[in-house]
């Protein structure tokens, strides 16, 4: 049974920049303990980042701890995190290192890790990684200290390995998109990829300062974009988060297209490709119209606990090719390791284009059920979700809502907030259970 693990969450080691453990002293003993554990030798690590701007500080922390571990650092600059998951693969790297808090403010902050194969780490590594960061630093001989290389072609590696997901005929000409890139890592490749492809682009998101990443723009504030889509008259919208790794979508009336709509159109798709079987992998928090909607195409569909490792560990037990998350974390195990936005906008784009259909039309295939999530700040929640009157509350809805839909409240695995999911057949009696559970929840956390 693997023990638990005091720095490592659900997606690597995040915090407030600063604090405990995002600071520069613990970041340099974690490089030396990733060299010592990853790259055992002269080995080769790679290092990618986000646009904010502790991104410096962070990044020569990890150079300098992997240095002193006898590994040389290939910098890979600002790019997205799948891209750092292929270059990790692609250029024979021992491991690649992501330094990101994805959605997160710019004073957040975060540490993730890819093996040689562009995975994510194993539990059993992660533990491993914590055990010597309980040991004491010793540099190796300065005849074996690690260098550090710019890969200059980094970018480019990365932009022609997204064209090779989809065929060669493939284009976007004669279509107008909104793109926004979250003021994040996709600011320069996603709108150089997408006028390669011949779209006709308006831009937002792409002036990052270090300090806007994710501020009102990207996939987790789409009302920009919503608006310029409809100002523009554009055929749809496109938002990355700052991370690059999740992507959602806004068609030409301005309506959200989200995680769960985006995974079913890319089902019917893959069916019709012949590259899905078996089943798609979703989470808790996916829509009961998703799981009904794959049901009714013949697959099997399976909830796991949020959080894209866990459905990345689901696709690979059951040997499927799809799954992902409402927040538009998709995986597509055919085409990569991990969840990555700029190649599932790609694959949605080449759907709706087989199809005929704009993608207005193409998502009604779906029927959604009415749901409301609110995210409540807290201190610790975990101790909050232990109160015994939140069961209580919890219990009494479950009464009420009866077999008309789901209830789900949950600690985050990123961020210092409960989540308050109810979905149901009526908007009017989901919105008014929801509500009055985030209040006992803000009542219960003071």
């Amino acid at each position: 049974m693997i023990k638990t693990r005091k720095y490592f969450g659900t997606d690597g080691i995040r915090g407030k920049v600063g604090e405990d453990p995002i600071t520069p002293e613990f970041v340099l003993k974690l490089g030396w303990a990733v060299g010592k554990v990853l790259a055992n030798g002269r080995n080769k690590v790679l290092i990618g980042k986000d646009t904010r701007i502790s991104g410096y500080m962070l990044e020569s922390a990890l150079e300098a701890g992997l240095s002193a571990a006898g590994v040389d650092v290939h910098l890979l600059g600002p790019i997205p995190t799948p891209a750092i998951a292929f270059l990790t693969h692609d250029l024979g790297a021992q491991a690649g290192i992501v330094i990101s808090a994805s959605h997160n403010p710019y004073y957040d902050n975060g540490i993730k890790f890819f093996s040689h194969d562009g995975s994510k780490l194993a539990d059993n590594i992660e533990l491993h990684i914590e055990n010597h960061l309980k040991q004491t630093i010793q540099t190796v001989d300065s005849a074996k200290l690690g260098k550090a290389i710019r890969v200059e072609d980094a970018k480019l590696r990365y932009v022609n390995f997204c064209k090779s997901t989809i065929p060669k005929s493939f284009h976007l000409e004669g279509l107008k998109i909104i793109l926004d890139c979250a003021n994040g890592a996709t600011y320069n490749i996603a709108p150089s990829l997408f006028s390669e492809l011949g779209a006709n682009l308006t831009l937002l998101g792409t002036k990052p300062n270090g300090l806007n990443i994710n501020k009102d723009c990207g996939s987790t504030h789409l009302d920009i974009l919503q608006k310029t889509v409809l100002s523009e008259k554009a055929d749809l919208g496109i938002a990355f988060d700052g991370d690059g790794d999740r992507v959602l979508m806004v068609d030409n009336l301005g309506e959200i297209v989200d995680g769960d709509e985006l995974l079913f159109l890319l089902t019917q798709h893959g069916i019709k490709k012949g590259h899905i079987k078996g089943g798609i992998v979703g989470t808790a928090m996916s829509n009961l119209g998703l799981e009904l909607a794959i049901k009714e195409l013949g697959l099997d569909f399976i909830r796991t606990s949020v959080g894209d490792r866990y459905v990345n560990e689901t696709l690979q037990s059951k040997n499927w090719q799809l799954g992902g998350e409402s927040s538009g974390h998709i995986i597509s195990r055919r085409l990569t390791k991990t969840g990555d936005g700029i190649i599932i906008a790609l694959q949605i784009l080449e759907a709706i284009q087989t199809s005929g259909l704009s993608l207005h039309a193409a998502k009604k295939a779906m029927k959604k059920f009415p749901q409301t999530l609110i995210n409540i700040p807290v201190e610790n929640p975990l101790v909050v979700m232990g109160n015994t009157k939140i069961k209580k509350a919890i219990q009494e809805a479950e009464f009420l809502l009866k077999d008309r839909g789901r209830i789900l409240l949950r600690p985050s695995g990123t961020e210092s907030v409960i989540r308050v999911m109810v979905e149901g057949s009526e908007l009017s009696e989901v919105q008014t259970i929801a509500n009055k559970l985030a209040e006992i929840v803000k009542v219960s956390a003071k």
